[in-house]
């Protein structure tokens, strides 16, 4: 058969493929890596460089190079056919010597071109070239030795040794496909094989198919060894798989392997990750050799879990501490909130690495400490991808999600290349700021670089595409992410919750368990809160009676917050009062100031007095207790008693969060405060208002002063709510987005009762579908109707 491929010919017979390699599959097989092997050639231009002791052999392969016989057609020639004649050149013992000594000598290219005049090339030439390949991390050499091999017929079925070294190369080069390949296709496969098989699953993070091949290694009569055991411990702790842990524990102690340090070293391991630290400390305590990484794992297990001094006390009876030592003592104080005691060592650290500063500077953004963590990060002598992607997560999990974005573009300025952590923090701040394009951007950057079957981050994809108001396009990344987990079906249900389509998130839960997925703490308050936001009452009362008995959930804060907040909804603030008197742990401020925003709903202002005591027990420096509290009194017209908590608040030095929207144009972000004429076009913005106000008052809005909460005239209570921040977005977005275009805009507050309802009428007027995001919730605006169906 003739290849044409960019106006060349390769020309290869039946008699290039050896009669071994007979079948459809196996020929089309050695064709695919043949025509590999003929492409690299062709685009690579190779030169044979001499060396003194092997001067004489390696002149006379030049020369067979060089000079070609007439009969032979190299791959340099554009009619190429394959070298199926032979070659009268030196033996294969000779061009093997020459082939291992360029390989040596880091010259894998030229190494490959003599590899074509080997007729049976032995075990140590295919393993100098294979360690040549991966020392480089040459995977496309990698594959030409495979192909190779394919091509002369060799039989590495048989060839354990060979084979097993290929396994190992492919999975070090991170091509597991290949690896497992080759693994299945030998007959007998040894226990070196499997061991790199099951290593490289384990190092890509694939700790499931780890610890099944390893189960399908037992099953064929091999036995594990040391290194077996070394590499399956760290997947039973990861997977904390206790069971499986304690089993492989069993075998080391009946062979010889229970004195190995490496075994030892990572039993402690297993038992740390499994959260069994006294088991773990048995082991420990018995190893009659330990090395750093014993003592590193045991010290690690204490730090994590909390006992930070009883890890401070072996870290002060190691024999030796290395950097790692140090990172994992640090790491132990900062994440159990020791902050300054962290700074303090890692002060006192000898020699620092770039984990160490990585180190302490997660322990800053945990904490909170953003702008510590700023001026560390800019310390830092060198920054990878996880400093980076670390600063950015920090900035979006403290509130400061704009500037988690522009330290991403410097990134990427900077030449670093993000990863699945980075995307993980970028896409959370495109949600938190309800940036739709920048995260449609994220989205298509991860596409292009291959990470989209990623569930953690599609998971991401699916919060973010929520949070930006775009709850169909979250629907599709779910129904096109192939193996869902918890968090996936969780994000879901809270995404339908926070639109609103309480409906569909409860669907989405009974699928969720239909599935076989069982719900976690995180799914419970999804589902509560789409009770809350669709007014469902008994289901709510259903689904949190049943959470101990049906799902084995223990209700939290979290929970007991979400019923006050259905029934104080609903308008049952007695029971809403009842319930929290007999909650079995002691009610937060969240959960009083829920009841005091159901207080402020339903105009109940003698239990909202009762309860703003204890808010303020609680928490005397929140703003939004005292004003909340001056908005109940104001809207009942006892303007007297509002006046009063705003001077205690001005006494206090507490200051209101100023209301405000804001609305996304040509990758801008324009902020819009109450009565504001800051902006450019504010003549426009208010003609047009001043036209939509006359539009909705012909249709029939009527404006509800009872949201100005200031003691003025009727009229100009009129005017003030005219001028509110959403609005003015509104009318900016209408002469900003073409027409028929949707408007979204966010609000840092909620949506007041007033704008709600003139925003339906706008809608139907325009002609376009609207969205508010406000401190709740989502509003979606269409044809004078909201998807709240008027309970927010």
């Amino acid at each position: 058969m003739v290849f044409v491929v960019k106006g060349f010919n390769v020309e290869i017979t039946g008699a290039v493929l050896p009669h071994r390699c007979c079948g459809k599959q196996r020929r089309q097989r050695v064709l695919f890596w043949f025509l590999g092997f003929v492409f690299h050639r062709h685009h690579e231009k190779v030169f044979v460089k001499t060396n003194q002791t092997t001067a004489k052999a390696k002149t006379r392969a030049k020369a067979r190079t060089d000079h070609p016989p007439p009969q032979q057609t190299v791959i340099e020639n554009r009619n190429f056919r394959a070298p199926d004649i032979e070659i009268n050149m030196d033996t294969d013992t000779d061009i093997g010597r020459n082939i291992r000594l360029l390989c040596k000598e880091g010259q894998l290219k030229e190494a490959l071109h003599l590899l074509r005049f080997m007729s049976r090339p032995d075990f140590s030439t295919y393993s100098s070239l294979l360690h040549a390949c991966l020392k480089s991390k040459a995977l496309p050499e990698v594959k030409l030795v495979h192909a190779h091999m394919m091509m002369i017929g060799t039989k590495y079925q048989a060839e354990v040794i060979t084979a097993s070294r290929l396994v190992s190369v492919y999975a070090k080069c991170g091509n597991l496909v290949n690896a497992r390949r080759v693994l299945a296709e030998i007959h007998q496969p040894d226990a070196i094989s499997w061991n790199a098989m099951i290593a490289a699953y384990s190092r890509h993070g694939h700790d499931e198919e780890s610890l099944t091949l390893f189960c399908q290694m037992q099953q064929t009569g091999i036995s594990p060894d040391h290194f077996t055991l070394a590499t399956v411990l760290p997947v039973c702790g990861n997977l904390e798989a206790l069971k499986w842990g304690k089993e492989i524990h069993e075998a080391a102690i009946r062979s010889s392997f229970r004195f190995d340090v490496f075994v030892g070293s990572a039993l402690v391991d297993m038992y740390v990750k499994c959260y069994y630290l006294e088991d773990a400390r048995k082991v420990f305590d018995r190893m009659p050799v330990r090395d750093v990484v014993s003592w590193n794992a045991m010290m690690a297990g204490y730090a994590q879990s909390g006992h930070v001094h009883e890890a401070l006390k072996l870290f002060e009876e190691m024999p030796e501490q290395n950097v790692i030592s140090w990172n994992v003592l640090i790491a132990g104080y900062a994440q159990n909130g020791h902050v300054d005691e962290a700074l303090e060592l890692f002060q006192k650290m000898p020699k620092r690495d770039i984990v160490s500063w990585t180190t302490m500077l997660t322990g800053f953004v945990q904490s909170g400490r953003v702008d510590e963590a700023v001026e560390h990060f800019e310390k830092m002598p060198e920054r990878n991808v996880v400093s980076w992607s670390t600063m950015i997560a920090g900035y979006a999990q403290n509130g400061h999600a704009g500037e988690g974005l522009e330290l991403f573009k410097q990134m990427l300025l900077a030449g670093v290349k993000p990863n699945p952590i980075t995307f993980s923090g970028v896409l959370p701040a495109c949600g938190n700021l309800s940036v739709l394009k920048n995260g449609k951007q994220v989205h298509e950057d991860i596409i292009r670089r291959g990470f989209e079957s990623n569930i953690f981050l599609r998971n991401c994809l699916i919060d973010m595409y929520a949070k930006c108001g775009r709850i169909e396009d979250a629907r599709q990344v779910f129904d096109k992410t192939s193996t869902r987990n918890v968090v996936s079906w969780t994000t879901m249900i809270v995404g339908y919750a926070m639109h609103g389509y309480g409906t569909q998130a409860l669907q989405a839960f009974e699928q969720m368990q239909n599935s076989g997925i069982k719900p976690n703490n995180v799914t419970l308050i999804g589902v509560l809160s789409a009770c809350c936001h669709a007014g469902l009452v008994d289901d709510g009362w259903q689904y949190f009676n049943g959470m101990i008995e049906v799902y084995n959930i223990t209700p939290t804060l979290e929970h007991y917050c979400c019923m006050v907040d259905i029934l104080g909804r609903a308008g049952h603030l007695d029971a809403a009062q009842d319930f929290i008197t007999k909650m079995p742990m002691q009610p937060d401020a969240a959960v009083w100031r829920t009841l005091l925003g159901a207080c402020r709903l339903h105009a109940d202002i003698t239990l909202a007095e009762h309860v703003v005591q204890y808010l303020i027990e609680l928490d005397s420096k929140n703003a939004a207790h005292y004003v909340l509290l001056s908005n109940i009194y104001a809207s009942s017209g006892r303007w007297d008693d509002a006046e009063k908590v705003w001077k205690l608040m001005k006494d206090r030095r507490i200051e209101k969060v100023p209301g405000c929207s804001w609305i996304d144009v040509k990758n801008k972000t324009y902020t819009f405060l109450v009565g504001d004429r800051s902006h450019p076009e504010t003549h426009k913005i208010y003609a047009v208002l001043e036209t939509l106000s006359a539009q909705i008052k012909e249709a029939g809005y009527v404006p509800d002063t009872d949201f100005v909460l200031h003691d003025v005239e009727e009229e100009q209570k009129v005017h003030i709510i005219h001028y509110h921040s959403e609005k003015l977005a509104i009318a900016f977005g209408l002469i900003s987005i073409p027409a028929g275009m949707p408007i979204r805009i966010v609000k840092n507050l909620r949506v007041c009762g007033d704008c709600h309802s003139a925003i339906k009428f706008i809608s139907k007027i325009v002609g376009r579908q609207i969205t508010v995001r406000d401190a709740n919730r989502f509003h979606h605006f269409k044809d004078g109707q909201c998807s709240c169906g008027n309970y927010w």
